[in-house]
């Protein structure tokens, strides 16, 4: 797209996360952003989140790619683990269907990379999200990028970015499971 850095495909579970993974991947990858996040509750929720990722989007001047919202989707990927305990069995299934639509997401668009937000969470395990990309990556065949966002500070500046922008950080994960 007009310059020479490969392109990345960044799964965005929401907009403070976002801001400070942009900045460390900006300077690297022509970055577009994928807010696949069926697994957020109630659909006002969802919908908060969205309209922050866009706005995100738009001040950091970047293309954010928004599949519908099909929570039932992700109702059924995670059925039976409803009453597992958060960083369980049930977030390792949700990173599994995040990530692994974000691999199929990156090949339908041609992009050679993808990764994740969601290590910069201090509240994620993240061997079990690097577990989830690479398992996705065999699978459809494209390369994940480890990025341990947390380090360097990254929580910390995606606090402060947020602070900027004055976005809305959410006080719970998203599912409905989490609240």
């Amino acid at each position: 797209m007009g310059n020479s850095k490969p392109q990345i495909l960044l799964h965005i579970c929401c907009a403070p996360d976002s801001t400070a993974v942009f900045e460390r991947l900006k300077p690297e990858y022509e970055v577009m952003g994928f807010f696949h996040n069926p697994n957020i509750f109630p659909e006002a929720e969802y919908k908060k989140r969205l309209e922050e990722a866009e706005f995100v989007a738009r001040k950091l001047k970047f293309k954010l790619v928004v599949p519908g919202y099909a929570p039932e989707d992700w109702g059924h990927a995670v059925k039976g683990l409803e009453a597992e305990p958060e960083k369980g069995k049930r977030c390792d299934v949700c990173f599994r269907f995040n990530l692994q639509a974000t691999a199929k997401k990156a090949i339908s668009l041609e992009i050679p990379f993808f990764t994740t937000t969601l290590t910069i969470s201090p509240h994620k395990i993240t061997e079990m999200i690097f577990n989830a990309g690479r398992d996705a990556a065999l699978k459809y065949g494209i390369k994940f990028l480890e990025f341990d966002f947390k380090k360097k500070d990254g929580f910390k500046r995606s606090l402060e970015l947020s602070r900027e922008m004055n976005l809305y950080r959410q006080n719970y994960c998203g599912c409905r499971y989490s609240m």
